[in-house]
């Protein structure tokens, strides 16, 4: 199983969350929210070789944070993953606009001079601008739209620019996340929970939970799961082996 986009530092046992993960032979991509967090985390998973730790700044943290750009671009060159980062265009984050664009660009700035990296990025209500960014820094690496709750305009235009999507099962337990999945390129679609964030069934999701998504996947693209995660697994190692 994969899960693409993961918190496992905020889980309240996070070396417990890492062992069953590990011995369930998962790949996780271990996202982070600030560049303070990154050595902490990939601290977690130094003996698990399928479990990759992420560079990220949320910019939800944006406004906050911001002085930690210096320490992102030492620590870029570390990791082949950054994320999590982005753009949210929440109403509550309105005042924050301005410093969640000036982040989100200074990181894929220090990506394309880095020569590129896999990135997983939040969108929420931002999905245009997000694009408009990445339109801005070709060079910043390949694109992982994470729960991607865009419109399917936004989804074609996401497309047509090579990105690639996180679906997870709280995503596609709605009726807009199935029909945006039936859109998405099947060869650029991997599986995500993002947990502890998302909640199934009242709880925090966690990384095995990802194949609830295989399930929705299989529904959604008239496909046996056992098809489905042949895919997912043909994805991923296209993913890794293009950056």
């Amino acid at each position: 199983m994969i899960d693409f986009h993961c918190h496992l530092d905020l889980y309240p046992d996070p070396v417990e969350m890492v062992r069953e993960a590990r011995s369930r032979e998962m790949f996780v991509l271990s996202v982070t929210t600030t560049p303070t967090a990154f050595e902490g985390t990939s601290a977690l998973a130094s003996d698990a070789p399928r479990i990759r730790t992420a560079l990220g700044l949320h910019p939800q943290l944006a406004h906050e944070r911001k002085g930690e750009l210096a320490l992102f671009d030492e620590l870029v060159s570390t990791t082949r993953y950054v994320g999590e980062v982005g753009l949210d265009g929440g109403p509550e984050l309105k005042r924050y606009w301005r410093d969640q664009q000036f982040v989100f660009d200074r990181i894929l700035n220090a990506c394309s001079t880095a020569g590129g990296r896999i990135l997983s990025i939040h969108s929420r209500r931002a999905a245009g601008q997000v694009l408009d960014a990445l339109e801005r820094h070709p060079g910043a690496g390949v694109p992982v739209l994470h729960w991607f709750s865009g419109t399917r305009r936004e989804l074609k235009r996401a497309v047509a620019m090579g990105c690639w999507f996180s679906v997870g099962p709280a995503m596609l337990a709605g009726e807009k996340g199935r029909a945006l999945a039936a859109e998405m390129p099947q060869e650029k679609v991997l599986t995500e929970t993002d947990g502890p964030f998302a909640q199934l069934d009242g709880r925090a999701a966690c990384p095995w939970d990802a194949k609830g998504a295989i399930a929705a996947l299989s529904a959604v693209w008239g496909k046996s799961e056992l098809e489905i995660e042949a895919r997912l697994l043909s994805n991923l190692k296209a993913l890794v082996s293009s950056a």
